[in-house]
């Protein structure tokens, strides 16, 4: 597994998951700030730039970050927090291993299953990968999805790398995601985060996640679109997860 590390010398590890079509540096300038008190480990999901396996389901990547966390850290972490397709991989943890971490943030997760989306995925990019390579195709993009100018350039090479296949797969696994029973089990402190300015679908399923997850907390955060605390709110981001630590 392809992983990014920072503040090695702290024993307390915190795991940071990011967003389907971005990469680590999703979260850069918040492990740096994270990384002054905890070891910070982003991991590469699979099936993006850089990764070292092609995207199969959520599942997968979820276990294959499990038996990383068991053959590194000894089967359990301080927290891990998710965007996203991060997001439900971080809440597939939770379910396939419910003592994985003590604490979990998870920020725009979709559980609200779209079908007719997922549907749609597979002939859309047949027509139009191709345009993933161009950069005024990307800074629509990129404009779209609120990546600030200065991650442009990485959140254009990255994509560029990425196979349609993996494309693909990863985008459908994230319309179709649901719950699992299982999380109910799940012995984390979680906080749930969403954007007001969000679709519905995934405003509802912070309140689905909520209603499934016993002792969670949920918020929705006024005027943020889809990631906007992460990526372009970092140190926003930092003090919400830390303060969310020590408590």
């Amino acid at each position: 597994m392809t992983v990014m590390e920072f503040g090695q010398q702290h024993p307390e590890i915190i795991l940071l998951l990011h967003g389907g079509g971005l990469s680590w540096w999703n979260y850069g300038a918040a492990a740096q700030a994270l990384s002054e008190e905890h070891h910070v480990v982003l991991p590469v999901l699979d099936g993006h730039a850089g990764s070292d396996a092609p995207f199969t389901t959520i599942e997968d990547n979820a276990a294959r970050i499990i038996d990383y966390i068991d053959s590194h850290w000894g089967g359990q972490i301080l927290a891990i927090a998710g965007l996203s397709l991060g997001g439900q991989i971080a809440v597939e943890m939770l379910s396939q291993r419910p003592d994985i971490c003590r604490y979990a943030l998870l920020e725009s997760t979709l559980v609200k299953p779209m079908k007719l989306t997922a549907a749609l995925i597979g002939p859309a990019f047949g027509m139009s990968y191709g345009l993933v390579r161009q950069k005024w195709f990307a800074k629509l993009q990129a404009a779209y999805l609120g990546i600030p100018e200065a991650l442009f350039q990485d959140y254009f090479r990255d994509t560029c790398k990425i196979r349609k296949e993996d494309m693909i797969a990863f985008l459908k696994a994230n319309s179709l995601y649901a719950i699992k029973p299982a999380l109910s089990k799940t012995t984390a402190v979680v906080k749930i985060v969403a954007g007001s300015r969000e679709q519905t679908s995934i405003r509802d399923s912070a309140k689905a996640l909520h209603k499934a997850i016993p002792g969670s907390s949920m918020e929705i955060l006024p005027g943020l679109r889809h990631g906007d605390l992460s990526i372009n709110h970092p140190e926003r981001y930092t003090r919400m997860l830390t303060d969310w630590i020590r408590r």
